[in-house]
Parts: structure tokens; sequence; C-alpha cells
């Protein structure tokens, strides 16, 4: 590791100060995407040890970097929000700098990409990606070599693969921070995944409030094109691969897969029923493969490490919300939930106890204080009526009410609809006029009835996931919650 000085750039230290501080550096500096604990932002680092350039509580940032650097706190390699990491898809984050394609190289960049393509073997590579067991990392854990192979399968000369890199979930940015920090690790991922199913376009969808992930992914993209990465004879081999950026609006339901499709193709982003899938009819009628940007981003390190190294994977967290200590982190897949938010987050802050935890955004739900000891695995968590999602982690204090969460997120997801169908449509405003109606301590016990009732109407009948599992917040916060919705009752109200 380079013992010259580092200072992260990304989106959450520019917003500390952090490029302030570049322009007055009188030293040489390498710019490098996020360093991981963000609340102690901005940071630098000079070797291996990791510097906290955060003024105290009160006072302004330091009017020069050297000034900065003078008073800055060194964070432990030993603090368990470090330790406890297990950085392989953000391995390189931190260190290279992600503006500098020779500087990817030299840490390894594209060195699985022409390992592959030398062996010359597609089939072997979705071998090696299904006996992993990597899930897709975007929320819906679906095998990832079973997806690969059902598309390499399609009998058809054209195919695509796809980049979903709509990261919409209030608190997340996991995708942000391996775009705006090592995007030729996903540009690697995406040239393997098109070579093992046959394909030789590709996009990246990702929304227009990330301009710093767009910058950095269009110049990494013509910096690989200029050094045969990318484009035509790869390597110098018969591959070829072109990926082109497709900047969305901001529309929340163009994370799910067909509405992304149409917004690619220049449509209105709408979601379609279900078959025909994107493996077999995809963008432009093509077949296409869609995983999310994390799912790219362990490819790397998986055929570099092997099956049995590799192991279980890891997972990349946003870490956020009533904790002492924010920012993004990449643990072992399992890791206990109380260890991610007490030993690594540092808990609750000073005289307060932590309520819950909010996986899955909008999709997901909240999980008490007392289920802390759950593994953050796919099935455990689904089992607690939440899911894993993208990756955002939202932690409450006791000083949250649960009703009044549930209601933010049924507003997002109200909002966020696309009005196609009309569960989703009508049904996401009724849940929101229920709640609030809870919330202004008007409702009866038959309100409660019917806002549970008509959670499961729309989870049974919307048309795509984000209607499916907008009631998830509800319903999971009526489960471990329910007594902050019973002293919401009018007064008198009995419940049976």
């Amino acid at each position: 590791m380079s013992s010259c000085l580092r200072l992260c750039t990304a989106a959450s230290c520019r917003s500390r100060g952090a490029m302030a501080l570049l322009q007055s550096s009188d030293r040489p500096v390498k710019e490098v995407g996020c360093l991981g604990p963000c609340s102690e932002g901005p940071l630098a680092a000079e070797g291996a040890q990791l510097l906290s350039l955060k003024p105290a509580e009160g006072e302004p940032l330091a009017p020069s970097l050297g000034a900065a650097l003078a008073g800055s706190r060194a964070i432990s390699a030993d603090d368990p929000f470090l330790k406890l990491q297990r950085r392989l898809v953000l391995a390189r984050c931190g260190v290279v700098d992600p503006g500098c394609i020779d500087d990817a190289l030299a840490q390894g960049a594209y060195q699985q990409l022409q390992a592959v393509l030398a062996a010359n073997n597609p089939s072997a590579v979705i071998d090696t990606v299904r006996r992993s067991g990597l899930r897709g990392r975007g929320g819906a854990g679906y095998p990832t070599g079973l997806k690969w192979a059902t598309v390499a399968a399609m009998p058809s000369d054209q195919k695509v693969v796809v980049c979903n890199a709509d990261e919409g979930d209030p608190g997340a940015f996991m995708d942000r921070t391996l775009m705006e920090g090592d995007p030729h690790t996903l540009l690697e991922g995406m040239a393997i995944a098109a070579f093992a199913v046959g394909a030789a376009q590709g996009f990246i969808y990702i929304r227009a409030e990330y301009p710093l992930a767009i910058e950095r992914l269009r110049r990494a993209i013509a910096a690989a094109e200029a050094r045969g990465w990318l484009g035509t004879a790869i390597g110098g081999s018969r591959f070829s691969f072109g990926i082109e950026l497709r900047v969305g609006a901001g529309a929340y339901v163009c994370g799910e897969e067909t509405a992304l499709i149409h917004s690619i193709e220049g449509r209105r982003g709408v979601p379609r029923p279900r078959p025909p899938y994107p493996a077999e009819h995809g963008v432009f009628g093509l077949p296409t493969l869609i995983n999310n940007v994390e799912t790219f981003g362990n490819i790397p390190p998986l055929l570099r490490l092997g099956v049995e190294a590799y192991g279980a994977g890891t997972k990349v967290f946003s870490l956020t919300g009533h904790v002492q200590r924010s920012g993004v982190l990449e643990v072992p897949m399992g890791t206990p939930l109380r260890t991610i938010v007490e030993t690594m987050g540092g808990g609750a802050p000073p005289g307060r106890q932590i309520k819950a935890v909010q996986t899955g955004g909008p999709s997901g739900g909240c999980i008490p204080a007392s289920a802390l000891n759950t593994p953050v695995d796919y099935d455990s968590l689904k089992a607690l009526g939440t899911i894993m999602g993208s990756g955002g982690m939202v932690v409450m204090d006791d000083t949250t009410n649960m009703v009044d969460i549930a209601a933010f997120f049924i507003a997002f997801s109200r909002e966020e609809s696309c009005g196609k169908c009309i569960p989703c449509r009508s049904g996401t405003v009724q849940l929101e006029m229920l709640l609030r109606k809870l919330l202004e301590r008007r409702a009866s016990a038959a309100d409660l009835t019917q806002l549970e009732a008509l959670c499961h109407t729309v989870a049974d009948a919307s048309l795509c996931g984000l209607g499916q599992s907008a009631p998830k917040p509800v319903l999971s916060t009526l489960r471990h919650f329910r007594g902050d919705y019973l002293e919401l009752l009018e007064p008198g109200e009995v419940v049976r």
C-alpha cells in the first residue's frame, strides 16, 4: 500500500469540506474513494493509518490541510469498525485513485478478466459463480450463477448485460461507494459476465442524483476503452464488449428490472407483467442479464480467491441513524446484527437504547432490539419479516415511534408508485391515510384491523416488487412493535 497521503473525496467527505482541504494542500495528495467511517470525515490515510480530520464539536473546519492533519485523530486499525470487516468488493476503495486507470491496474484491476479470456471457457466461469452460492446483492437474492446460465442458454447471437445502479433506498449508499471509489471493479465484473453469457453490449443504469459516480464511471469507461479492456478485441482476444451509461431521472420504480428496461429503451419507466423474464426478452427484446453493482463487484474477488477461499462471501452495508459511528462497511455474510450495530457502530447515542434496526429500505422491515443476535443472511432476515435488500441499515433508538416510521416509508412508496396498477396506486394512499389517522389519535381498533388487512391485499395484488413489498414496514412494525400502535388508538378503545 502506498505511503503517500490519501484523501477521501467521495460524496460524503466532500460534504464535510474535503475538497477545500485538497485545494489548500502544499504536498502531493492522492484522491481516493470512501475509507469507511463516514461520520468521522473528512478522512485521510497515510500508509495503514486512518486519520479523522473532523473538527471538534462546534469548531470550524481547519483552514488548510496541514492544519487539519496537525489536529487530526488517528483511528486505530484495531477499532472494531475496521478490524471486523472483510473487504472483498471494497478492497481497493480508499486505496486507488478512481480517476487513474494506471493506479487500478497496478492494484490488480482486469487481471481476472485477462485470465478468463486466456482460458476461453465461458461455462467454467458460470460454474464457478454457481458453486460459490453467490446470490444477487440488490435485494431479491436470486442465485447469480443460475441467472447467468439461463441467459447463456438463450438461442440468440445478441445479448445484453445491464448493471442496475438505481440505488434509491433512503439511507443506502453502498453502490455509490463502489462506483465513486473503484469503478474499474464494476466494469471488470460486467465484462466477465458478458463473456460468460455471450453478450457484446452493456448498460449501466444510474440515477442522476449521483453526479460524482457518473463522472467517475464515464472517465473509467473511456480509460478502459483506451487501454483495450473494453471495446473490440479485449485483451487481444476475439471478445468485444462495450458499456454505455443510461442516466435515470430518479424514479424509485425504475429499480424494478422491467421498469428499468423500459427506461433504458427511452420509454416510460413502468413495470410489465412477467413472464417473459428479462433473461428471455429484455432490452430491445434481447436476452438480458441484470445484476446490481455489488453483485458484479463480487465477481473479480471470487475468481481471484476461488470458491473455497471466497466462502460465504460478504455483504456491504451503509450504517446510518441513531448510532455513534456511521458509514460504509463490508462484513462476512452471517455476521450478527449486534456485531454491526453495537460493536462496529458503537450502539445508540449516550443515554439512549436501540429500539429497532430497519433493513431493506421501503421494501424491508424493522427488527426489534431483542433480535439483534440474528445473523445477517437472506433466510434469517426473511423469517423476521424483512429482507437484506441492497444493504441499507438504519438504526433507531428508544425515542422513535414505529408508527411514524411506517408512515414515512408508506409515504415514500406512495410518492414513488408509477400508478400503473390500482392496488399500489390506491392502496398505498389508503395505507398512509390510516397511519396518519393513528398518529392523530383518531383511529379505532377497527381501523387497525383494516390497516393489517389492506397490507396483505396490496402485497398480494400489486403488479411489481414496489407495491408487493410496500406494506413490509407496516407489517413488521405491527408484528414487533404493536404496542406503539395500540397506544395511539382513541381513548377508551378496547382491542381484543
